[in-house]
């Protein structure tokens, strides 16, 4: 990929646990050629709305990049961690993990504290609620239960210091994914990592912002998407593997459409836990073949 160095596993990596991360995914990415080789990352800007975890944003580091996410305690807890890591690091130094404790900080209204407050509490919530999920019910209020682990990490010290400096001249922002990529034009790379459409009806519990990700949602998206690739950008998407994903996707002009595989644990049923396969879309041919250069 010009001008962008070689996707890295080492080093900064994602500081909050996120239902869907790509961390999982990163070496089949750069095994199958998914992130576009003519991509130059010098001149060129990297998109990546729905940020989550940043799995692939701390993979790559771009130089010139905007993050963004609906989330506004997620976007606090980046923008903290970019502006004032060692705050932060002192901060969680003092949280206690304990169910009351927990169910303390859970029942806290982020409206009414500071930013370092919000992402200190964001960061605690994160690593010891049930299995790193995040979901809010129709009010906005987390609500996931507390998690037992033997001894969660709450404050990796080495880590926030690490991706604080890959962030410190990233833009980050708090908005739609629209608004985040409307200055998006030729040659720059944007990386869509939506709420994944349901594969099932017991498959979609997870809520990560009250408004939900539904139909109407994905196929406002699907046009974004085609917008963008009309502009000459890079567009890189993920889903769950579904005929409806498939069908609205496999329409569009020049559209590769890759399978891969993940180990997913968000079904409400064990049952519906373990292996299943993932969508990657692109609007260039994966494999590193697609012409070098813009």
């Amino acid at each position: 990929m010009a001008g962008m160095p070689k996707a890295r596993m080492n080093g900064a990596k994602p500081f909050v646990k996120w239902v869907g991360g790509k961390r999982q995914l990163l070496s089949q990415f750069q095994e199958l050629g998914l992130y576009p080789s003519g991509f130059d990352g010098a001149s060129g800007r990297y998109f990546e709305p729905f940020v989550g975890g940043g799995a692939v944003f701390f993979d790559l580091r771009p130089k010139n990049a905007t993050i963004s996410d609906l989330n506004s305690e997620l976007i606090a807890t980046y923008t903290v961690v970019r502006d004032g890591v060692e705050r932060l690091i002192e901060s969680l130094k003092k949280h206690i993990y304990g169910k009351d404790y927990f169910l303390k900080m859970r029942a806290m209204n982020p409206a009414e504290m500071s930013e370092l407050d919000v992402a200190s509490r964001f960061i605690y919530l994160n690593r010891t609620c049930f299995n790193g999920m995040y979901r809010v019910n129709s009010k906005g209020q987390f609500n996931v239960p507390f998690g037992r682990y033997r001894n969660p990490i709450i404050c990796d010290e080495d880590n926030l210091r690490a991706a604080s400096s890959v962030l410190k001249d990233v833009e980050i922002l708090n908005v739609d994914y629209k608004a985040a990529v409307s200055k998006a034009k030729t040659g720059d790379f944007v990386y869509f990592d939506p709420p994944y459409y349901p594969v099932s009806p017991t498959s979609s519990f997870t809520s990560y912002t009250k408004d939900g990700f539904a139909e109407k949602e994905q196929i406002e998206l699907r046009d974004t998407f085609a917008e963008l690739s009309n502009r000459g950008c890079y567009v890189m998407l993920s889903n769950s593997d579904t005929t409806f994903i498939r069908d609205i996707y496999g329409g569009l002009k020049n559209v590769t459409i890759t399978t891969v595989s993940a180990g997913r644990a968000i079904n409400s049923k064990a049952t519906g836990r373990g292996k299943i396969t993932e969508l990657v879309i692109t609007n260039y041919p994966v494999g590193g073949n697609d012409g070098g250069k813009i």
